[in-house]
């Protein structure tokens, strides 16, 4: 079963007549689906998107109050690639946390949240027929933005077992002449693994010699657990020219709403992908430009109030981690993990025998009361998981799980996949 099968389960069957081959082959994710159809289900509780529970801080908010009262601009278009003062404000972070020199000018353009610096990259270096290697699983929305630039998403399994490690040696095995890019979300969105930095310049190597396109989403870098720390892709110097990243406000300082990221890549790529910019978006929203100005503003590495509050967001985080890992031990009939590392997913393989993905979440749905996102969404190896973000309260993913708990207890599933060794 895939994921369009979700809209065909509840009675919606596309009609594509007339419709670009590009669109129809194409679907909303199950990640914006699953809450579409919890509209409908009063009383439900979200382990699904990726939307976390606290509030954008007073600093930013207030910030943005001020400037409606005083400023007329902040109404108005903002130059096309952003406003000059936040290219600024994001040069000196990426410098602050990557090590890396910025040329805010001509290296980085101000995006409608990542995904749109994503796609818009993709769109920019992706042609019909071109394929494009991702980890399997991964981040739904990437598939989808690659068969729109209609290119060919080539996947390459994670090891599992292994706390979905990179597999190299697959990767290099998966490359043939139509190989154009290489696209990892890292930390990673479904299963919150982090990546050696070892694996990440043997990959990188590869791209280097055969030279391909490397497009890193990193909207998660702050967010990784256990003293760990992020490795990106942006401080490998010889991959600079290959190398489009991009990030997001939304995380870091919850500004889901906002819509507002950006995209570092050569100056070469900028001016292209601002071309794509230029006809979907014209620019991001200026309002939004100018809260995440707010935001660095408050933000110096130390002890800014944006720095006290991304730790407090990361210990809380932490500690919701711990939460949904017990309650999951607690279900070992039903699931086993691999403890994330990063980001706020867990993506446990499903131990029910004849339960499907889709099945599974659709019955946590509309029987416990619970979203979750099914893991066939996420490339050919997630099916037989589901994804549980950790996004939402304590008291919220408490309660849920104890719903899925007197759910279990209704249930009479054989157990027949048997469980990965735990560490």
């Amino acid at each position: 079963m895939n994921e369009r099968s979700v809209y065909r389960m509840v009675g919606r069957v596309e009609n594509t007549e007339g419709i670009a081959g590009r669109v129809a082959r194409i679907s909303v994710s199950a990640i914006k689906q699953m809450p579409v159809l919890a509209s409908k289900v009063p009383g439900c509780i979200s382990l699904g998107q990726g939307i976390p529970s606290f509030a954008t801080p007073s600093f930013i908010t207030e910030g943005v109050i001020e400037a409606l009262r005083s400023e007329d601009w902040i109404g108005k278009y903002s130059l096309q690639p952003g406003l000059p003062q936040l290219k600024e404000a994001v040069a000196k972070r990426l410098g602050e946390t990557k090590g890396i020199v910025v040329d805010p000018e001509t290296e980085l353009f101000i995006s409608c949240g990542a995904m749109e610096a994503l796609a818009a990259g993709l769109a920019t270096v992706i042609e019909r027929g071109d394929e494009v290697l991702l980890p399997s699983p991964t981040y739904s929305s990437h598939i989808e933005q690659i068969l729109f630039a209609e290119g060919i998403p080539v996947f390459v399994p994670l090891v599992e077992e292994e706390g979905w490690r990179l597999d190299v040696p697959g990767f290099k095995k998966a490359m043939t002449p139509k190989t154009k890019a290489i696209l990892i979300c890292h930390p990673m969105n479904p299963t919150g693994a982090l990546f050696s930095p070892e694996d990440l310049r043997a990959l990188a190597e590869i791209a280097v010699e055969r030279n391909l396109f490397v497009i890193a989403d990193e909207a998660y870098d702050f967010l990784v657990y256990d003293g760990l720390s992020h490795f990106s892709l942006t401080s490998i110097s010889e991959l600079k020219k290959n190398l489009i990243a991009c990030y997001s406000f939304s995380k870091a300082y919850c500004m889901t709403g906002w819509r507002v990221g950006y995209m570092y890549a050569s100056g070469r790529l900028i001016e292209q992908v601002l071309k794509v910019h230029d006809a979907f978006a014209i620019c991001a929203p200026t309002i939004s430009q100018y809260a995440a100005l707010t935001a660095l503003k408050k933000t110096n590495g130390r002890d800014g109030e944006g720095d006290r509050f991304m730790r407090r967001l990361v210990e809380a985080l932490d500690a919701r981690r711990n939460i949904i890992c017990e309650h999951l031990d607690r279900l070992t009939d039903l699931f086993a993990y691999q403890k994330p590392e990063g980001a706020y997913y867990v993506f446990p393989r499903i131990l029910m025998h004849g339960v499907g993905s889709v099945d599974l979440a659709l019955k946590l749905l509309y029987d416990a009361k619970v979203i979750s996102v099914p893991g066939n969404g996420f490339g050919p190896t997630g099916e037989g998981h589901i994804r549980f973000s950790f996004g939402a309260t304590e008291k919220e993913i408490h309660e849920a799980f104890e719903r899925i708990e007197l759910w279990a207890k209704r249930q009479a599933f054989p157990k027949s996949r048997r469980p990965l060794k735990m560490d």
